[in-house]
């Protein structure tokens, strides 16, 4: 199936209009100018630029702010686990690691701009890195949930041609169950400790790949992502998303309804098969140089999310609206969330009980959105 849904920006008719000029190469911007610059252009008071790659235009300004003491000290990602590892990574940090994993996936992966890779990975934060990875090296990225069977995946190997599959241990078996089928697939990523014939491994690449690589020009409407729509009437559907639809889009989003700086960290549960995780994990946050927040949360527990809300100095927190409900059952007035000030929502209706109920137990509002696979946040 080689059929689109066209991508649509409701916030704004930009993505309709001629490019007319390239941001690529401009001089440094001061923190402020970074978020304007983008929110100016989704509300049509500037031309979409001819060049965008989010990478090198967002992440990569970010981390030269950053090490010219012209940004908040927050790290760009913060990951941890149940068993109390963490990771950190700066700006900076986080554009060497992508740079390497960028010359992986063109180097020993053998894929070329414009191609097609599926990414089956939990909360880990290679997947983080594999989606900068992809921006730089001009590649189309299209993530998907762990909770995959090995039909969904042969049937999206098939529909999308994608021609590397990346995943973990867990689910390499799957994928080796339907390869006589995948006749477009000529290489398969392994995120994990083990190793299995035919697979490469990411970690042991990572290791000894060179940071040194030069990010591709990728003009504003070319394709960077493809989601698969969830299928509730038919067979999922393709999704594609350019450069600049997720990379600037988001920028109002980012700015208004999560209420974010580049003194905030923002923490998003959402499964990083789905388009939230896009969202409100990288592109809202990014543009905004605030920091990812990732708890590896196998699955949802109350406590653990409440308790890690009284941990870290988390600011911004979103959630579906059946995981406030179990938060409020769970009854959090008991705990103190120190540095949470904004609180959002999305994927389905919010109860009005528990918004109230939310708000008597933190004195905190529930910011509700609503948007879909083929566009950014509604307002």
């Amino acid at each position: 199936m080689r059929t689109f849904i066209k991508s649509w920006i409701p916030q704004c008719l930009w993505i309709l209009r001629s490019p007319s000029r390239s941001f690529h190469g401009n001089n440094r911007l001061l923190t402020s100018q970074i978020i304007s610059y983008y929110e100016s252009i989704n509300q049509c008071k500037k031309e979409l630029p001819e060049y965008f790659n989010f990478a090198s235009d967002v992440l990569d300004e970010w981390a030269r702010l950053e090490k010219d003491g012209r940004k908040p000290a927050n790290p760009a990602f913060w990951w941890v686990n149940e068993e109390g590892e963490e990771v950190k990574w700066s700006f900076e940090e986080l554009g060497s690691l992508s740079r390497k994993a960028a010359n992986v996936l063109s180097g020993a992966c053998g894929l070329q701009p414009g191609d097609r890779v599926i990414a089956v990975l939990p909360r880990v934060p290679e997947w983080w890195l594999l989606n900068v990875a992809c921006m730089r090296a001009g590649i189309v990225l299209i993530p998907g949930t762990s909770q995959l069977t090995a039909k969904d995946i042969s049937y999206r190997l098939q529909a999308s041609k994608a021609k590397c599959i990346i995943t973990s241990d867990t689910l390499a078996p799957a994928v080796e169950s339907v390869l006589p089928g995948s006749q477009f697939l000529t290489s398969k990523l392994l995120v994990g400790q083990g190793r299995r014939d035919g697979w490469l491994n990411f970690k042991e690449l990572l290791v000894v790949a060179s940071a040194d690589h030069q990010c591709v020009k990728t003009r504003s409407q070319d394709p960077m992502l493809i989601y698969f729509t969830s299928g509730t009437t038919g067979f999922p559907k393709m999704v594609m998303q350019s450069h600049s639809s997720y990379g600037i889009g988001f920028a109002i989003s980012g700015r208004y309804w999560m209420n974010l700086t580049p003194s905030d960290i923002m923490w998003n549960t959402s499964d990083t098969g789905w388009v939230k995780a896009a969202w409100s994990s990288v592109f809202a946050p990014w543009i905004c140089g605030s920091c990812v927040f990732v708890h590896h949360m196998p699955q949802f527990k109350s406590e653990v999310i409440a308790e890690t809300l009284s941990r870290y100095p988390i600011t911004t927190f979103c959630t579906a609206p059946t995981a406030f409900r179990m938060l409020v059952q769970h009854d959090v007035s008991s705990y103190k969330f120190p540095s949470l000030k904004h609180c959002v929502t999305g994927g389905e209706a919010l109860n009005p009980e528990v918004l109230a109920k939310w708000k008597t137990q933190t004195g905190l509002v529930i910011h509700e959105g609503y948007g879909q696979t083929e566009t950014v946040r509604l307002q």
